[in-house]
C-alpha cells in the first residue's frame, strides 16, 4: 500500500514490551513483502499466531486445461454459471498462466473458515452483491463495483449480506498487486495526474478483537494444494495494528478517466500492476473531441500480451453480441478491433457508458475446460458476414 494506517491499541515504540491487563505480553507479528524491504504492518495478538492444534490436507488443486488447438479469439458467456458454495468453493477457474489465474464466482454462503493464498495477492471485483471482508485487520465492507485487494499475508473470509445475489471476478496473482508506479512520486504518494488517489482507497474501518476458545479453521493455498490448520483459540485476536500493508477496497466508479482530442490507448485505463499482468478499468467517459476523431478503438495486434475484458455494465462501443458478465480473450499473435460498423458508427458520438475490467497478461493464457463450456464458438468469425465453426485441430 502507499500510505500509513492504524487501528486499535499500539505501544509507543515498535518491538518493545506491550503488556496485556493481566501483565503478560501482547504478541507482535510483522507481515511484510519482498523480504523485509517492502511495505509491512505490525500486528499485536492476544496469543502467538503460531499455536496450531492440528494440520490436515484439505485438497489438491488441479486446473483442467483444454487440449492444444488453433489460436482463436474467444468469448465466454459467464452470466449463467452456477450459484452455490462460499467465496472459495464457488470459484470457477477460466484461464491461467504462471503469473495469474482468472476465475468467476457466484457464492451463496458465508465462509466458515479463513483463507490465505501463500504465493501472491488477490483481487476480488464485486460485480453484484454486498457484504463483509473479515480479516485480522478488521472489517472491510464491500459493495457493487468494489475491487477488494488482498495482500498475501492477509487471513480473510467473505460474509455476504443475506439475500443479496453475489457475482465476482477473481484475479489470483503469483506476485504483488500495486498501483502503477507512474502514478506515484518517490515518496509513494499519488501524483496529481493519477486517475485515483488515497481518498478513494478504503481500509478496514472496525477492528473486533476475538478472545474465544473452540475449534477455528484457517485454510492456506500453497504449492497446488490447500492445507487446513485448526486452532484452539480464535485467530482474529488482534488488539491493534499499524503500517502500510493491509486489505483495501477501491470502487471502479472512483476511477477518473483520462480523455483527449484523439483516441487514448489502453494504458490510460490502468488501475493496478503486478508481475506479468496489468488491470485496467473502462468507465463512463467523454469521447475524443478532435473534429475528425474516430472514438472507437482502431484495429490492433497484441504483440506482447493476451487481452482479457470482463464486461460489467453498459453499451460497449466496439463489440456486438456482448452480454453482461461476458469475457472476451484476444490472444497475442492475431489482430483484433471493433466489430463491423462499430468503427464508423462511433463517429459523432459524445460519450460512452461502458463499464469493464481489462486484464492484459504478458505470457500466453491457457483456457480451462470449464471455460470451454461457456464459449461462444462462432466469436472468431464475428468480424465477417460469414459465420462458421472455428477449427479446433
Amino acid at each position: 500500500m502507499t500510505y500509513y494506517y492504524k487501528l486499535g491499541k499500539l505501544p509507543h515504540k515498535r518491538h518493545t514490551q506491550f503488556h496485556q491487563p493481566n501483565g503478560s505480553l501482547y504478541h507482535e507479528e510483522l507481515i511484510s513483502i519482498r523480504g523485509f524491504s517492502g511495505v509491512q504492518s505490525l500486528l499485536y495478538h492476544l496469543r502467538p499466531p503460531t499455536q496450531i492444534e492440528k494440520i490436515l490436507l484439505e485438497q489438491r488443486v488441479e486446473i483442467p486445461y483444454e487440449e492444444p488447438g488453433a489460436l482463436l479469439h474467444r468469448h465466454l458467456r459467464t452470466a449463467t454459471v452456477d450459484l452455490g458454495g462460499d467465496a472459495i468453493a464457488s470459484r470457477i477457474p477460466l484461464m491461467a498462466n504462471t503469473d495469474v489465474c482468472i476465475s468467476v464466482a457466484r457464492p451463496t454462503q458465508p465462509m466458515h473458515y479463513w483463507y490465505r493464498f501463500a504465493h501472491g495477492d488477490e483481487v476480488l471485483f464485486i460485480h453484484d452483491g454486498s457484504g463483509i471482508l473479515e480479516s485480522q485487520y478488521g472489517i472491510l465492507r464491500y459493495n457493487v463495483g468494489d475491487y477488494l485487494v488482498i495482500p498475501t499475508g492477509v487471513m480473510w473470509r467473505i460474509i455476504p449480506d443475506a439475500g443479496i445475489e453475489q457475482r465476482m471476478l477473481v484475479i489470483e496473482a503469483y506476485g504483488h498487486i500495486d498501483p502503477p508506479a507512474r502514478y506515484l512520486n518517490r515518496y509513494g504518494q499519488f501524483l496529481e495526474h493519477s486517475p485515483y488517489c488515497e481518498r478513494d482507497i478504503r481500509p478496514p474501518d472496525e477492528l473486533i478483537t476475538h478472545d474465544e476458545a473452540g475449534e477455528f479453521e484457517v485454510r492456506v493455498k500453497a504449492q497446488n494444494q490447500i492445507t487446513s490448520y485448526l486452532y484452539r483459540h480464535h485467530p482474529l485476536d488482534v488488539v491493534g495494528w499499524d503500517g502500510h500493508l493491509w486489505p483495501f477496497a477501491f470502487n471502479i466508479e472512483d476511477f477518473e478517466p483520462i480523455t483527449g482530442r484523439l483516441h487514448q490507448p489502453p494504458p490510460v485505463h490502468q488501475t493496478f500492476e503486478a508481475p506479468g499482468f496489468v488491470v485496467c478499468s473502462f468507465v463512463p467517459r467523454l469521447f475524443d473531441y478532435h473534429p475528425q476523431a474516430v472514438p472507437a478503438p482502431y484495429n490492433h495486434s497484441n504483440v506482447d500480451s493476451d487481452e482479457v475484458i470482463y464486461y460489467v455494465e453498459g453499451n460497449f462501443m466496439s463489440r456486438k453480441g456482448i452480454d453482461r458478465a461476458s469475457i472476451t480473450v484476444h490472444p497475442s499473435g492475431i489482430p483484433h478491433g471493433p466489430h463491423p460498423g462499430m468503427y464508423e458508427g462511433s463517429i459523432g458520438k459524445e460519450r460512452t457508458n461502458e463499464l469493464a475490467v481489462m486484464i492484459d497478461t504478458f505470457r500466453p493464457l491457457k483456457l480451462t475446460k470449464y471455460a470451454l463450456a461457456l464459449e461462444d464458438k462462432n466469436y472468431s468469425y464475428s468480424w465477417t458476414s460469414h459465420l462458421g465453426e472455428p477449427v479446433r485441430s
